[in-house]
């Protein structure tokens, strides 16, 4: 036979662009296929939702605030910023690794922007450039160091935590405070939608997820490679119908308390899904991706396999401090203003997202949505005790001992599911 010629047995060149979906089936199959996971320590982000479920009943119960439609929106909002830092630091820990500055660096970068804007008189939309120039600047600054020197990412990360604060303090200067004069911006956290356009943001995520579906089938089918039951798509789909068109109804009601009613969903929903959609579709369609995947599981198998593991972890770090610059953004937007102090706490917050998440510290395991995921579950606790007007200290008890909780969950299923305790 010649060496040209292909067998039927050999695999479509298609087929090595696609992500494996785990068990292929009807929706029984995939039924005990998560259920085998579950037990053998896969839980991914289930203790997060039921986490999520027991404390919105905990606090709906203890406060009649809590599931008011104001106080909904407001979660909404004040959860955005850890949100998007959650999903940031996926991108590294999915490597095995951390980065400790991504808080700081979006703090710095928004330092820039408004130092250049308010004192220099550069344009607003140039000066935002910059700001996110400087968080592009680090991530490749941290990769150099940590993928060609070898230099631990703790250290690296850590030395720049502390160095960032100090170059903030040198931009804004101590005790410093500068005002965001941008409409634009201001009104990223504090507008909302138009009624109609909250229904419209509905239909075109229904209208993406369809076609990112039947895209995902027909690829699978041309490759070859089999396809779950159709009938998973229409469930996801209608889930996605049925939770969105209640979120909306909700966040269409008038939550003003004046006479000018306060309606519509907030501008940053939109933009927290159009991030949450962008980076599940790197991580889940991407060779980038699946390399990212591999390294976390096993770096040195990855690098006998041929990928290029330096370069993967470079532009992982970049992608992490650039959206940490975006994080910082958004709290800049909330708040109206921009100090030397920016940044400073939320990062380990946003690590504690994405651990509570399901995120695996120890690399390989985690998705963006897992992220988003627990940082809604430390919102809704920050939320929930504050309306209990509890003070500052029993939050944070409260967010480190779900952070351990997580961790030692994350732990157990590592060792559950076949790996080492050192």
């Amino acid at each position: 036979m010649s060496s040209n010629t292909r067998t039927e047995a050999a695999p479509d060149p298609l087929a090595s662009d696609l992500i494996g979906s785990g068990v292929e089936g009807g929706l029984g199959d995939q039924v005990q296929a998560w259920w085998q996971r579950v037990r053998s320590g896969d839980m991914g982000a289930l203790p997060a939702v039921g986490g999520l479920v027991v404390l919105s009943i905990l606090f709906s119960v203890m406060s009649p605030f809590f599931l008011t439609e104001r106080n909904f929106a407001n979660l909404l909002n004040q959860a955005a910023t850890l949100v998007v830092l959650g999903m940031a630091l996926v991108f590294v820990l999915l490597l095995g690794e951390i980065d400790l500055s991504a808080g700081v660096t979006g703090g710095v970068g928004m330092a820039l922007f408004v130092v250049l804007n308010a004192q220099f008189g550069v344009p607003w939309p140039l000066a935002l450039l910059i700001g996110f120039g400087f968080g592009f600047f680090i991530g490749a600054l941290i990769g150099f160091f940590v993928a060609r020197v070898g230099i631990p990412s703790f250290v690296v990360t850590l030395g720049l935590f502390l160095g960032l604060q100090g170059l903030a303090l040198v931009v804004i200067g101590p005790g410093g405070l500068f005002r965001v004069e941008v409409p634009e911006l201001i009104a990223l956290q504090n507008g909302n939608l138009p009624v109609w356009a909250g229904w419209a943001m509905l239909l075109i995520m229904l209208a993406v997820s369809a076609g990112t579906a039947f895209w995902d089938r027909a690829r699978r089918a041309r490759a070859g490679v089999p396809n779950r039951a159709i009938s998973l798509v229409f469930i996801k789909l209608g889930v996605i119908a049925v939770l969105g068109g209640i979120v909306v109804f909700i966040l269409n009601q008038d939550r003003g308390q004046g006479l000018n009613a306060v309606q519509g969903v907030p501008n940053v929903v939109p933009i927290v899904l159009v991030i949450l959609w962008i980076g599940t579709f790197v991580l889940d369609r991407t060779r980038f991706g699946r390399y990212l995947y591999a390294i976390g599981g096993n770096a040195e198998a990855a690098r006998r396999s041929g990928v290029k593991v330096r370069w993967i972890k470079w532009w992982a770090f970049v992608i992490c401090s650039s959206l940490a610059v975006f994080s910082a953004l958004l709290s800049v937007s909330r708040v109206g203003s921009v100090d030397a102090t920016v940044g400073r706490d939320i990062v380990l917050s946003g690590v504690a997202a994405a651990v509570v998440g399901g995120v695996s510290l120890f690399g390989g395991r985690g998705r963006l949505m897992h992220a988003a995921i627990g940082a809604l579950v430390i919102a809704v606790i920050t939320n929930g005790l504050g309306l209990l007007n509890l003070p500052a200290g029993i939050n944070l008890l409260v967010t480190g001992g779900v952070l351990i909780l997580a961790a030692t969950v994350d732990a157990l299923s590592r060792i559950r599911s076949g790996g080492v305790r050192t």
